[in-house]
């Protein structure tokens, strides 16, 4: 037996031994990766906010804390329903909506085509990361009252704290999924001689969507904290201007009724880009089945 022959069968020995294929085999190994949700796992998050609740309604008829201070789930309750009936929540929360779709469209278009300029051309990349990185750095409530002051108290500065906010993180998410697209996918696009809109729209596009979308889930969030905090530099009305006005009468049911409102807006934000992320990402999760 020659050396070669030697060396050949003494791999094949200390080689892994391959797994079987097939769809049994497969699904094991889904299994194995992604444990199999059961019913019970979609009780642990209501059970979870239901031990809270009855926490914090123990805690509030406990005495230790004055009512206006901690005032019980049910005092919250029967406040959010009373500015629910006469119309007043849901007149201040159109108008935060309205802010908040307004700046969330303003500030995911800006940042999503600036994004793919930087992607795509060093000279962009390296004339504006400077100051774009340079007013991220600014906090917003700094800039905030200035806004107001040159914008007016309107909805105007509202919309662009707004934007201004949702629009870094949309511009990474942007910037990171253009330049993840590998070079060779690239390669092919330009010996198939496809226009740049054929790239951008066959290749670009659905390659950097994963990630785009994940950036656009977190500034739906951050377009309501937009909102707020134009409000409590300036307003009439709005969510934010309700907290203001609430703090200002030392009414926290009101305060606390206000916030909940905004945090069921922030969540369905978020739980609408989630259901469009599996809208335009379905074929990826055919493709693993």
């Amino acid at each position: 037996m020659d050396h070669s022959a030697a060396t050949g069968k003494q791999r094949r020995q200390t080689a892994a031994p391959e797994l079987p294929t097939g769809r049994l085999h497969t699904s094991v190994a889904l299994r194995a990766v992604e444990p199999r949700t059961t019913w019970w796992h979609w009780l642990l998050a209501p059970a979870l906010g239901t031990i809270l609740i009855v926490g914090w309604e123990a805690l509030a008829r406990s005495g230790l804390y004055a009512d206006f201070i901690i005032p019980a789930p049910t005092t919250v309750a029967a406040r959010w329903w009373a500015i629910a009936s006469d119309g007043s929540l849901l007149r201040h929360a159109a108008v935060t909506l309205r802010e908040v779709l307004t700046g969330l469209l303003i500030g995911v278009a800006a940042a999503f085509w600036l994004g793919y300029g930087i992607a795509r051309s060093r000279l962009v990349a390296y004339t504006l990361t400077p100051y774009l990185v340079a007013l991220q750095a600014v906090p917003i409530v700094a800039v905030a009252p200035l806004l107001i002051i040159w914008f007016g108290a309107g909805i105007a500065s509202k919309v662009i704290i707004c934007a201004l906010l949702v629009f870094f993180p949309m511009l990474i998410n942007t910037v990171l999924g253009m330049r993840s697209i590998p070079t060779d996918l690239r390669d092919l696009m330009e010996s198939l001689e496809a226009t740049p809109r054929q790239t951008f729209l066959y290749l670009e596009l659905p390659a950097a969507l994963p990630i785009v979308l994940s950036g656009l889930k977190v500034s739906a969030t951050l377009a309501v904290i937009g909102a707020v905090v134009g409000e409590f530099v300036s307003a009439s009305a709005g969510l934010g201007y309700l907290i203001n006005f609430g703090r200002g009468i030392y009414d926290t049911p009101l305060v606390i009724a206000a916030v909940l409102t905004l945090t069921a807006l922030a969540l369905t934000l978020y739980g609408l880009t989630v259901l469009l992320e599996r809208l335009l990402l379905g074929w990826q999760q055919a493709g693993h089945k």
